[in-house]
């Protein structure tokens, strides 16, 4: 989520905005959600709400909602009949429409509901503005295709997308030459990379290229799913320095513990209600 509302306010930056701690003195307001747990959904709510008060003064604020939440079928009617001062809403495979939908609003006055595309893209050249000079988000890939019992994923950010390697190490090469030293590939299953691509290049095969790229810096990533971390990838994460290869390794061994611990619980609950 950090990485999308880099993005959007990247967009935002090239529409000729600027960024305003103080949300009184906006005239843009996009609330970026998550839904990985109710509490975050309530917190988002929340966190609207407050901003009815601030439309009240300011007829002019547009108020947009995004993100993982607004693909709910039932948030999207929360929105729609108890938040009617947001103006439009749209999901995480709309991020790159964000400008259409804005200009749209302005436009036509109309409040706008885009909660998802009926087809997932992978878009490319989206403007960033980055929140820190030395750490820097990449993504690698979107979406996942593993429907764990416990996870929301799949359902609000689509099934697998690999950006195209060329892509990848261009934005990478760009970070380094920046001066980013801590830069962290994103995807909800990092270890499936390159499954969707037809070029061969897997997730152990991007990092090598990632880190023959000349400068200073550390490669972190996540997340990882425990079943497609290969013996290629561990072997990778042992012979490159530039990998932070013990932090992200302990994350593959936790989700992997975590997962387990989960189907147990799981598994308990149910034998304890069949047998009452």
């Amino acid at each position: 989520n950090e990485a999308d509302s880099e993005r959007l306010a990247g967009m935002a930056a090239d529409m000729g905005y600027e960024i305003t701690k103080e949300p009184e003195n906006a005239d843009f307001i996009v609330v970026n959600t998550c839904a990985i747990r109710e509490h975050a959904e309530l917190k988002a709510l929340s966190t609207i709400g407050q901003y009815k008060h601030i439309k009240n003064k300011n007829p002019e604020l547009v108020i947009a909602v995004c993100g993982c939440m607004v693909t709910q079928e039932h948030r999207v009617n929360d929105i729609k009949f108890k938040y009617p001062y947001v103006d439009f809403i749209f999901g995480t495979s709309s991020i790159h429409r964000m400008p259409q939908l804005l200009w749209d609003k302005l436009d036509k006055g109309k409040r706008i509901y885009c909660p998802e595309e009926t087809e997932y893209l992978v878009a490319e050249g989206i403007p960033v503005v980055r929140e820190s000079s030395y750490k820097a988000w990449l993504s690698v890939m979107y979406g996942c295709n593993n429907f764990c019992s416990y996870c929301i994923v799949p359902y609000v950010r689509g099934r697998e997308r690999s950006r195209r390697k060329e892509d990848i190490l261009e934005e990478f090469k760009q970070l380094v030459a920046a001066g980013y030293k801590d830069i962290t590939l994103l995807g909800q299953n990092v270890n499936s990379y390159g499954k969707d691509n037809d070029d061969g290049c897997d997730f152990a095969d991007l990092l090598k290229l990632l880190c023959q790229v000349e400068g200073d810096y550390k490669i972190h990533f996540m997340t990882s799913h425990p079943k497609d971390a290969t013996e290629k990838l561990i072997d990778v994460m042992a012979e490159e320095s530039s990998l932070s290869s013990f932090s992200d390794f302990c994350a593959i061994l936790f989700i992997f513990i975590y997962s387990q611990i989960i189907c147990f619980i799981s598994l308990v609950s149910f034998s304890v209600s069949e047998v009452t």
